[in-house]
């Protein structure tokens, strides 16, 4: 699978009271008009080009449906899911079920992952890469299993 473009590093940013998130301007190019946000893993939001959910959606809606927990998985990212136009500044709504699932207040993280943008409750987001830095050794050797790291 071929990315054209590359997310990474983390960035604060607020959702204004009309529920509106500016994204980080060095990513809307890349992002396009249109992005789709889902519910994602670990009470964050993902946020997805529409290229890259395509693909996406379509190794989902090939999952097979006898599968209690692939049907759950499935439920979750694509009923979910909401695309949504980004205005003149970047910003993007985010719907209510979507702020709840994710416990977004007002003071976020926008956090580039590769092909993807998560979307953090501020204080979620300094819990889980803390509870993640003292993992990073083990974490480590199992990526190398992988042949990963």
């Amino acid at each position: 699978m071929y990315i054209e473009a590359m997310f990474i590093g983390e960035y604060s940013h607020s959702v204004d009271p009309k529920k509106r998130l500016a994204l980080p301007s060095k990513f809307r190019k890349e992002l396009g008009k249109t992005v789709v946000v889902t519910r994602g893993l670990d009470k964050c939001l993902f946020v997805y080009p529409m290229k890259a959910w395509k693909e996406l959606a379509q190794k989902l809606g090939t999952m097979p449906i006898g599968e209690a927990h692939t049907r759950s998985f499935v439920r979750l990212m694509l009923a979910g899911a909401t695309d949504t136009t980004m205005d003149a500044q970047g910003r993007v709504l985010v719907p209510d079920y979507l702020k709840e699932y994710a416990g977004l207040d007002r003071e976020v993280i926008v956090a580039g992952l590769f092909d993807r943008l998560e979307i953090w409750d501020t204080d979620k987001w300094q819990s889980y890469k803390k509870d993640a830095e003292k993992n990073t050794d083990k974490i480590a050797e199992e990526l190398g299993k992988l042949g990963v790291y």
